[in-house]
């Protein structure tokens, strides 16, 4: 039976006359990724730091693995891992040197050599963390999370600053771990990277959580449109856009833009598009995607950058 490993349940957090979290609920549960989003000053590090005992509460519970944060801390620190936003090690320490060091500091945990290969280090573990590139810098870090076999681990922007290649190896290593039953708290202002990896997601804005559900559930409820892309299509299509009561298209590279409702308006626009012998190389069809659903929701984008509260 699936169980929660978190349960925040009205969390407060005043700052003088700011309420930088505001009543907050929600669940996380056993073995699932679960994304953790808003915009900058939204309240989401201070939750974050809240659940990780790093932060007290002005008011609410928060529950962790069955204990209650105020008043076991120590038992807590020793069964989650954390990879803050900006790890780093120290240079001139090979990759195997630097996970070791922090495993001794725990005095007990996982084996090195094990470790390394659940993040596919291996062939790295040799070389000094300072010759290491961004993305391989970031898998320690994680190793280094895991180094007192955790149940619950939390994951702070772990793909910033990444290039494309090197985020979706990251993306592999968090879905290992997921496969080995570790639950997953992450934070990131990549869209697509929530959209992959999470199970569920909540949304904090101004100090309330939003919306929260699976990432289909929240396309499906905030998402606004379906994006017809029509290639090589001419003027004709505004005509029968406007008959159709929809806004007007979004035209440019070759390419026409037509948002409606509903899949039975896809049909119903292609229908006419045939009847009207409009010619046109290629349609592509998209469902709103999470980024907009977020800036529908919040009205901002997700960056990056600090979240001081």
């Amino acid at each position: 039976m699936e169980k929660n490993v978190i349960e925040v349940r009205g969390l407060v957090k005043v700052y003088g006359e700011t309420r930088a979290v505001d009543g907050i609920s929600f669940d996380v549960r056993e073995g699932s990724v679960f994304a953790f989003l808003g915009p900058n000053g939204a309240g989401k590090t201070t939750t974050v730091e809240i659940i990780e005992t790093i932060r007290r509460p002005t008011a609410g519970e928060v529950g962790l693995l069955g204990m209650d944060i105020n008043k076991d801390r120590k038992k807590i620190l020793e069964r989650i891992g954390v990879l803050p936003q900006e790890f780093s090690s120290f240079d001139r320490m090979t990759v195997r040197e630097t996970v070791h060091y922090f495993r001794q500091l725990f005095g007990a945990g996982s084996d090195v050599d094990a470790l390394l290969k659940l993040v596919n280090l291996e062939e790295e573990k040799d070389k000094l963390y300072m010759n290491l590139s961004g993305g391989l810098k970031q898998r320690v870090g994680i190793a280094v999370a895991l180094v007192n076999d955790p149940e619950l681990v939390f994951l702070d922007e772990p793909t910033t600053g990444l290039d494309p290649r090197s985020r979706r190896e990251v993306w592999n290593v968090i879905e290992g771990l997921k496969k080995r039953g570790k639950t997953i708290f992450l934070t990131t202002h990549y869209m697509e990277e929530a959209e992959v990896l999470a199970d569920h997601i909540a949304i904090i804005s101004k100090g309330k959580i939003i919306a929260q559900g699976s990432p289909s559930e929240l396309i499906d409820a905030f998402g606004k449109a379906i994006h017809v892309t029509i290639r090589g299509a001419g003027a004709e299509i505004g005509p029968i856009a406007k008959d159709m009561g929809l806004a007007l298209p979004k035209n440019g590279n070759g390419k026409t833009v037509v948002d409606v409702r509903t899949n039975d308006q896809v049909l119903v626009l292609l229908d006419r598009l045939k009847a009207a012998k409009v010619s046109y190389s290629g349609i592509d069809v998209r469902k709103a995607n999470l980024e907009e659903v977020f800036l529908s929701l919040t009205g901002e984008k997700l960056t990056a950058g600090g979240d001081e509260r």
